[in-house]
């Protein structure tokens, strides 16, 4: 809105006050108060200079960046730049539409320069595109308000008039915010009836007496048609109608009243929902929606759903649900039309509003040039898949071929249907392909519908051919239902000889399903062949078939013996830690003896066997404690000899882990208790330390530390609650760092009744508001990469990964508000150098998870207790072994024999004896196939 000559004059002198006047018009600058520092003023005034610069730039780039226009915005109102202002305006009002705030702000500016009747001309042209954006009361009442400065202009009250109607209509039935409508609306009719009041003492005129029994009638009407509305404080505006009434109130309106309160309570609860909910608070909007929907008033049902979007603008689900009621109820073409036009500018990036849209244009016949232009708008939307925009061409090409007369030979439409798949093909092999590095559109469709259009509608045979012959040249040609698709095709509109000439190269190339082609072959021969063409289809599909049969052989035979090479490695590994564990035993075993003899020279072989006995028992050697005093009595020992002998280091060792009580935990306590791990190993009184961080969450019944024979705390616990709503918020604290390291924290269940349990705390589905950011140096904190991202919208939440560890991994996951800003975050963040280190950027979609085949998880369960028995030396330490040690030692036999027979004198005397009650026959017999 570009003013020349006397407005230019007062534009400038408006670019000079605007920052210094009402603080409403850009007076919240920083430097305000310091305008006798005139070099800090100089320097921030270069400062967003610069930076109005640069946002202009970015938006030259893309303007669909939401978040740039706001900031843009924001930075020429505080500088008050007028005329850019309302440039920037007016770009950013085009693309999207704008909130409430903002039109407001945009009103109030151009309220106070507007002075002439032409400048008041262009506000209400203002006020009109306002109210067209959201249903906001707030807009309709400055609207109404700002008309009543013009009543004295010609017209000017019936204009007043015919805006507090149609904001009436819009928001009148706005059960919170209606009220000051027709409050303002009957004030306004109160004055104009002050105005018509004769001078007192004089007598009106016949005129006049008319005048004012029509203006106390239209001020009658506004309070009976309120009162017959359900309304926030109805009671208020009923008590003023008596009082101002000189006649009693119709019977008509008090029933009207009644019914508009009854039906104010059934209102009460979605309203008190709605106050007490936090944003976006669509939960609460549903609810009252499908109350609306049931009670079956359009006009209510609409007004609810303006109100849902105006605080959710950005869900295109939302906008979805309202346009399928009006497409399919209401049906009124400019209503359904602006509510599709502003689904499209609110979320331009789903691609269902988009087809949506132009459905609707083609229902209510907007011209041709209207939906290509439209089209071209979705293309260049800025959609984040690729198959959004083979999505969106085939809408397109399904309304163009709608359009074309097929009895025709040729037509104007016909040509520009067939351009248009020409261009679909094109565009998404050059700009589809180029952006996302795939067509979206593997199988051709817009190719193989292009080819039943050739073939059905327009007789057109060979070009279908041609066609087809470039979708199978696309990689397709391995597949057997795109060679049956093209079959029927030519079934349906072409001949036998091309039928049989495509399932012969079907027969040759298909690599999926070949005997279902060779099937259907042989079926077209028997049917419609000869002799010699059932001959040779017999031939080739039975040289087919075996070479593909040979071929699965050959893959069978690999496939089994890279099985049993993988077998065979795992069983060398397992030999190779067994040998490992025996040679480590046996030196441990002769260093052990050397210091018992240089402590005690008095020492006997007995005592070095008693000194052994409880050690070993402590390591699950299945030994009871009354067969371990049988065997002392075999060899003349006595149990109470064992106090009166010097307590070595080994022994002190061995009470020590004797003194550690058995970790049990009673699975009935599940519901109240909670498994955390990955802990610090040198974490000193864990008892003590988590106690303090769980009692947030509830009182801590018990604190249940798991330790290592050695009396080491081996990094994980249970945590019992008194009540079981504690420890479902104790859940809350997983990933919480402790000691430099993040605790993990998860429901206490018995895998051995649960074997599929998993706890993944994250999302592995596609998350379009999420991005995925790999490549960030190690050193890159929170707070840095938030600086990097809220540039772009809106961030809710970042999580750096890190390992079990703490230590980051160089990736991350950032939350923002909405699809749009994580989309445009995307175009601007990819690519970009953190600290030397170039990142990439993605929407938020992992790959599913690869679960195990049966047969590999049964090879893994038979080794997975040797892998345990023979300890975790050569990994991680915190891949802890959950397998008793008795069961290890029973599932490997021929490790413990080998100790025994490694062992000295000393432990031979004492271990051989009792070693053969402890074993198996099938131990037996492993022992004697090893030997």
């Amino acid at each position: 809105m570009a003013a020349a000559g006397a407005e230019a004059v007062v534009a400038e002198d408006e670019e000079k006050r605007l920052p210094e006047g009402d603080p409403e018009s850009g007076g919240d600058s920083e430097d305000e108060g310091d305008s006798d520092s005139s070099g800090d003023g100089e320097d921030e005034e270069k400062e967003n200079e610069a930076e109005i610069q640069r946002l202009e730039e970015q938006l030259s780039i893309n303007a669909f960046d939401y978040n740039c226009h706001l900031d843009l915005i924001k930075l020429l109102r505080q500088e008050g730049e007028l005329v850019k202002l309302r440039r920037a305006r007016q770009k950013m009002s085009e693309l999207f539409p704008l909130t409430e705030e903002i039109w407001l702000d945009w009103l109030k500016d151009e309220i106070k320069m507007a002075s002439e009747s032409s400048e008041r001309e262009k506000v209400y042209e203002l006020f009109e595109r306002a109210v067209k954006d959201y249903i906001c009361p707030e807009i309709w009442l400055e609207y109404a308000q700002y008309s009543i400065g013009g009543i004295g202009q010609e017209g000017g009250i019936e204009r007043v008039r015919s805006i507090f109607e149609r904001a009436l209509t819009a928001v009148g039935l706005h059960v919170t915010k209606g009220t000051a409508l027709w409050e303002a609306y009957r004030e306004f009719e109160n004055a104009i009836l002050e105005t018509a009041q004769p001078a007192p003492g004089s007598v009106p005129s016949p005129e006049q007496q008319q005048m004012l029994c029509t203006q106390l009638e239209k001020i009658h009407t506004l309070f009976r048609r309120q009162l017959g509305i359900p309304l926030l404080d109805m009671e208020t505006s009923y008590a003023e109608y008596e009082e101002w009434s000189e006649d009693p109130i119709p019977e008509t309106t008090i029933k009207n009243y009644k019914k508009a309160l009854q039906q104010l309570e059934k209102c009460k609860p979605y309203e008190e929902a709605l106050l007490g909910a936090e944003t976006p608070k669509l939960a609460e909007y549903q609810a009252y929606i499908d109350f609306e929907m049931k009670a079956g008033d359009p006009a209510r049902i609409q007004l609810i759903y303006e109100r849902a979007l105006a605080e959710n603008c950005l869900v295109p689900d939302l906008w979805a649900r309202y346009n399928q009621y009006l497409d399919r109820q209401l049906k009124v073409k400019e209503l359904v039309l602006s509510a599709h036009d502003r689904a499209v500018r609110n979320c331009p990036w789903t691609v269902g509003l988009w087809i949506r849209y132009l459905l609707a244009m083609e229902r209510h016949r907007v011209d041709h040039s209207s939906i290509s232009e439209m089209f071209e708008k979705a293309l260049n939307a800025g959609f984040i898949q690729a198959t959004d925009y083979v999505e969106i061409w085939q809408a397109y090409l399904d309304y163009l071929r709608r359009r074309v007369d097929f009895t025709q030979d040729s037509s104007k439409e016909l040509e520009e249907l067939r351009s248009a798949f020409a261009r679909a093909v094109e565009y998404l092999k050059q700009e589809v392909e180029e952006r996302f590095s795939e067509s979206g559109d593997p199988s051709c469709t817009i190719m193989q519908n292009w080819a039943r259009v050739e073939a059905r509608l327009c007789n057109n045979m060979q070009k279908a051919r041609e066609l087809w012959d470039n979708i199978m040249t696309k990689g397709n040609a391995k597949y057997a239902n795109m060679w049956l698709e093209y079959y029927n095709l030519e079934r349906a509109h072409g001949d036998t000889q091309h039928c049989r000439k495509a399932l012969h190269r079907a027969v040759q190339c298909t690599s999926d399903y070949p005997e279902h082609v060779c099937e259907v072959l042989l079926t077209l021969e028997r049917i419609e062949g000869t002799l010699e063409d059932w001959d040779a289809a017999v031939q080739k599909t039975e040289n087919r078939l075996a070479r593909v049969n040979e071929q699965r052989a050959k893959a069978a035979e690999k496939e089994a013996a890279l099985a049993k090479l993988e077998e065979e490695k795992a069983e060398q590994r397992k030999q190779a830690r067994a040998e490992k564990k025996a040679s480590k035993k046996a030196k441990k075993a002769r260093s052990g003896e050397k210091r018992k003899a240089d402590d005690d020279d008095e020492g006997e072989w007995g005592q070095e066997e008693e000194a052994e006995q409880p050690s070993k028992r402590h390591k699950g050697d299945g030994l009871l404690e009354e067969d371990m005093e049988v065997e002392m009595g075999l060899f003349g020992r006595s149990g109470p000899e064992k106090p009166d002998r010097p307590a070595n280091q080994k022994e002190k060792a061995t009470t020590s882990r004797k003194d550690i009580p058995k970790v049990l935990h009673d699975s009935s306590k599940d519901n109240v208790t909670v498994f955390v791990s990955n802990l610090s190993y040198n974490m000193a009184e864990p008892e003590v330390k988590l106690k303090e961080l769980f009692e947030s969450c509830g009182e801590v019944a018990e604190i249940r530390p798991v330790f290592s024979n050695k009396g080491t705390f081996r990094g994980y616990c249970y945590v019992e609650f008194k009540e079981e709503k504690s420890a479902r918020q104790a859940l809350g604290l997983d990933r919480q760092a402790v000691e430099g390291r993040p605790m993990f924290v998860s429901p206490c269940v018995d895998k051995n009744k649960h074997p599929d349990f998993k706890v993944f705390r994250y999302s592995t589905t596609l998350e379009k508001h999420k991005l995925f950011i790999s490549g960030l140096p190690f050193s890159c904190t929170k707070e840095e990469l938030e600086d990097v991202c809220k540039a772009h919208g809106n961030v809710k939440d970042i999580r750096l990964v890190t390992n079990r560890a703490g230590k980051p991994k160089g990736l991350a996951y950032v939350e923002y508000e909405n699809e749009a800003q994580a989309s445009q975050a995307v175009l601007k963040m990819d690519g970009l150098t953190v600290k030397e280190h170039v990142i990439k950027v993605m929407i938020s979609n992992p790959p599913l998870r690869k679960l195990p085949d049966k047969a590999e998880a049964g090879r893994a369960s038979q080794f997975a207790v040797p892998r345990q028995v023979y300890g975790a030396r050569g990994k991680g330490r915190t891949q802890l072994s959950m397998v008793p040690r008795a069961l290890q030692r029973q599932g490997n036999p021929v490790a413990k024999a080998e100790n025994g027979m490694v062992q000295n004198s000393a432990a031979a005397s004492s271990a051989p004896p009792e070693e053969p009650k402890k074993m198996s026959n099938a131990d037996f017999a492993k022992m004697l196939l090893k030997k």
